[in-house]
């Protein structure tokens, strides 16, 4: 276990220091999130005097789904770092050293962690400066930041996994572009679950990006069911566990094929 923390924390150690020098990576996929924060913030804000709504504020509805949706589309780019490796020939030196397999798919996790939180953070504050409202207080904020993390090891492990079984840069986008946009419409990201179609509020029971936005935004009302929280939070972290492990097991498809 001490050698898997060292390892892990050293290949996030790296990848951080690739990051910091490109910064304008983290601002780039910021940029479809503020559009929608921003513009669909204020062309649908009379959506939320609504009867059945529930809440007066669109804004401050809005927030914590353009987060989650912020988490779940950067993550799905996370597979690109392990095609990059591919290509320069690093992947295959790495499965020849002591690293173990855990330990890579650890160290990618918790870069997309840490550029998810940071993410996070700026359209928090971009969404307050725009007049939203976080009744649940810094205890709300920190419960949408574990929800986005949880969401970003999801869809960051289903990347990294198909980045190890397709091995293609344009695949892989694909592939996260063609499940991005139905999954974020078809929660209760942007509309209140009480004003969706019947079916799609069905098919939102089972969609993740849904269990992390509506976490979210219950905690950070002003009076939040934490069941609810608490259970759509465990939800995502029983399904980060299990996509960590089937990318971890994608190793082998990637290495019976060379």
């Amino acid at each position: 276990m001490t050698t898997f923390v060292s390892h892990t924390g050293r290949l996030t150690a790296h990848a951080l220091r690739r990051l910091s020098r490109q910064p304008a990576y983290l601002l780039f996929n910021l940029i479809q999130p503020m559009v929608w924060l921003l513009l669909f913030g204020e062309l649908f804000r009379r959506v939320a005097e609504l009867p059945g709504f529930g809440t007066g504020d669109y804004l401050s509805y809005l927030t914590p789904g353009v987060i989650v949706m912020t988490a779940m589309m950067s993550a799905g780019w996370a597979g690109t770092s392990f095609i990059e490796d591919m290509d320069r020939g690093v992947m295959d030196r790495n499965l020849t050293s002591p690293v173990s397999r855990g330990a890579l798919i650890a160290g990618s996790l918790a870069h997309q962690s840490v550029v998810t939180v940071i993410q996070s953070l700026i359209v928090f504050g971009v969404g307050l400066l725009a007049g939203a409202r976080y009744d649940g207080g810094v205890t709300g904020v920190l419960v949408v930041l574990a929800c986005a993390v949880l969401l970003s090891i999801i869809f960051g492990a289903l990347s990294d996994a198909i980045a190890l079984l397709v091995r293609q840069q344009e695949a892989l986008i694909g592939i996260s572009q063609f499940l991005a946009l139905p999954l974020a419409f078809l929660s209760s990201v942007m509309m209140a679950p009480s004003l969706l179609p019947p079916w799609v509020g069905a098919v939102a029971e089972y969609n993740p990006v849904d269990w992390a936005a509506v976490a979210g935004r219950e905690a950070l009302a002003a009076a939040p069911d934490w069941s609810r929280v608490l259970g759509h939070g465990g939800l995502l972290l029983a399904l980060a566990a299990v996509m960590s492990w089937l990318a971890t097991r994608a190793f082998r498809a990637y290495q019976r094929s060379n």
